[in-house]
């Protein structure tokens, strides 16, 4: 925790009292420093460890800027003046839950609309009538909507979406929605924005070519980067962490790799009216220029297994670690079937949570976890990022994570504000390019995590007779016997991976 206190930071009374009523003391390190640099109209790169606060980061400072801008120029129907994209349904439902649990006390009434696909359109048409001050959206279903109301024409402007007086425009896990799978419907929706409007990106982790395309979107952004003490040596529990805020200033370059980057970012948005402003720490920085952050009070393990049994030392470990709820990371949806199927067989209530499910049945299993119905979910990625579940003891990769960056977003499950967590990671001993994948985990998180055999359950090739090659965790360089999928096996590259492989290349060597 910081500090400083809320008052400090100068938010409103309303927002002072719903936070002390929900406990809230005082601001995490990322609040502490966003929320004043939000308040004074200036953009923002947040880059903080998973579950330290930075959804409320953002939705203290978007209130009170609603707080002083709708007592001035109260307006019917209400043109949206917050936007905010999350990259899946379940982030949505969160962020607005979050934003409802702080406009109940305020006097002025402000109005959240959540648009979210896999659902029915028509309640979120009829959700709009008559506008929203605050729009919490995928990006696939808010183009739908503006595309619906462009259909209709001007005169059913008033039960359809405006986006021409928006203020802010928060992206959520910003990492995700810059990657190749959101690309392009993001900038579509830049294109539909004002230009003059402020942006706030967040995210626990931030990769060099994600920076370039970041830098481009803002303008003089503020950096703020919640890091361990001593950055370049991380221990497995950090004793304390320490916001840097980094104010960056306008320079030009003629380094043709950033030039390449910032021609990405330009072809990214080419519909936004925002100059773009290069930083030079994002010139000069070898790798990720904001580094992944995990919690102190995380513990990681690595245990080496042979495939065959993971799902018999996975059941071992619920039944004796004494988890009351487990989140357990697959890589497909087959895999979340297969698994939840071998755990309620053998008495361990589990579910099942993965893309192709309807929001119904991903809505239930997540409330089926959170509630206590089930011990176990067993998830794809999709439950890797932004979901906060309370008080959850134990994230479990029965299979690792596809790159470094999903790795730190799956264990940020788990230690969130302040809370102790373990993140145990399975390492099929019978498959060698599975600790070089670990390796290259490693070297991304600047972290070290001793390997461990259970009794019972030892694998029956030593890992040690399964050489590895001198360069096994350098990305860059083929290696023969290794998987070209990432250490996954079983699944051709796609455009994702090439990305990543291109990131890696250009990270150069860990500090």
């Amino acid at each position: 925790m910081s500090s400083a206190s809320f008052a400090s930071l100068g938010l409103h009374p309303d927002l002072l009292r719903t936070l002390a009523q929900r406990g809230h003391l005082r601001p995490t390190p990322i609040q502490a420093a966003a929320i004043p640099a939000a308040l004074a109209g200036r953009d923002l790169i947040g880059a903080a460890v998973t579950g330290s606060g930075k959804t409320l980061a953002y939705v203290l400072p978007v209130l009170q800027n609603l707080l002083q801008l709708l007592h001035t120029e109260p307006e019917s129907p209400r043109p949206a003046r917050a936007l905010v994209l999350v990259p899946s349904r379940e982030l949505a439902l969160q962020v607005t839950d979050t934003f409802l649990a702080y406009t109940q006390a305020l006097a002025l009434r402000i109005k959240v609309v959540t648009l979210v696909g896999g659902v029915s359109v028509n309640p979120q048409l009829m959700a709009l009538r008559g506008g929203a001050d605050v729009v919490v959206a995928t990006p696939g279903r808010l183009l739908d909507l503006v595309a619906r109301r462009r259909a209709r024409g001007p005169e059913q402007a008033h039960s359809g979406l405006r986006l021409d007086r928006l203020e802010t425009l928060v992206l959520d896990e910003a990492d995700r929605l810059l990657e190749d799978g959101f690309a392009d419907e993001l900038g579509r929706v830049l294109g539909l924005l004002p230009r003059r409007r402020q942006q706030w990106l967040f995210s626990a982790t931030f990769g060099p070519e994600v920076m370039a395309l970041a830098q481009d979107l803002l303008h003089d952004p503020v950096e703020i980067d919640v890091v361990p003490a001593a950055a370049d040596e991380r221990p497995v529990s950090s004793p304390s962490r320490q916001a840097v805020v980094r104010p960056t200033a306008p320079e030009t370059s003629d380094d043709p790799t950033q030039a390449q980057a910032s021609a990405a970012a330009s072809s990214l948005a080419a519909n936004s009216a925002r100059t773009a402003r290069p930083t030079a720490e994002a010139k000069t920085a070898p790798g990720p220029t904001l580094p992944p952050t995990l919690p102190s009070t995380l513990v990681q393990r690595a245990l080496q297994v042979d495939t065959a049994q993971r799902t018999p030392l996975l059941r071992h470990l619920i039944r004796t670690e004494g988890w009351p709820r487990v989140l357990v990371f697959v890589a497909t949806r087959y895999a979340t079937e297969h698994v939840a199927s071998k755990l309620n067989a053998a008495g361990l209530g589990a579910a099942a949570l993965h893309g192709e499910l309807s929001q119904g049945a991903r809505t239930g299993a997540l409330a089926d976890f959170r509630s206590g119905a089930v011990r176990v979910l067993v998830a794809t990625d999709m439950a890797s990022r932004g979901l906060h579940i309370e008080q959850l003891p134990a994230v479990v990769n029965y299979e690792l994570a596809r790159s470094p960056a999903t790795h730190i977003h799956r264990i940020g499950r788990t230690a969130r504000q302040g809370a102790a967590g373990v993140a145990v990671s399975f390492i099929a001993a019978d498959d060698p390019a599975q600790e070089a994948h670990f390796r290259l985990i490693e070297k991304r998180q600047g972290q070290r995590v001793a390997r461990e055999q259970v009794p019972g359950f030892e694998p029956e090739a030593s890992p040690a007779k399964a050489p590895v090659p001198a360069q096994a965790d350098d990305p860059a360089t083929p290696r023969k016997g290794l998987d070209p999928n990432g250490g996954i096996k079983g699944r051709r590259k796609s455009r994702k991976d090439k990305l990543r492989e291109t990131q890696s290349a250009n990270d150069g060597p860990t500090p």
